[in-house]
C-alpha cells in the first residue's frame, strides 16, 4: 500500500489539488482519499479504483498468481 499511497499522493500534488479538491473530482469521501494516502490497508478496492481511473489506471487481483 506503501507503493500506492505515494503515486496518489504524487499524482494529486502534480494536479495542484487539495486532497479535498481531488476527492470531490474523483468522486469519493475526503476521508477515501486520506486514507489511501496514509496507507492504510483495509480500503475498499472499487474506492481505489475510482480513484486511480482519473489517471487511466485500475488495481485488478492477478489469476494464477501465488500471493505468498
Amino acid at each position: 500500500m506503501k507503493h500506492l499511497a505515494e503515486f496518489i499522493k504524487q499524482k494529486r500534488k502534480e494536479e495542484n489539488l487539495t486532497q479535498e479538491q481531488f476527492a470531490d473530482r474523483a468522486g469519493v469521501a475526503l476521508t477515501v482519499i486520506r486514507k489511501i494516502e496514509q496507507g492504510k490497508e483495509n480500503l475498499n478496492l472499487s474506492s481505489i479504483n475510482q480513484v486511480l481511473k482519473m489517471f487511466g489506471y485500475i488495481l485488478a487481483p492477478i489469476e494464477g498468481s501465488d500471493a505468498s
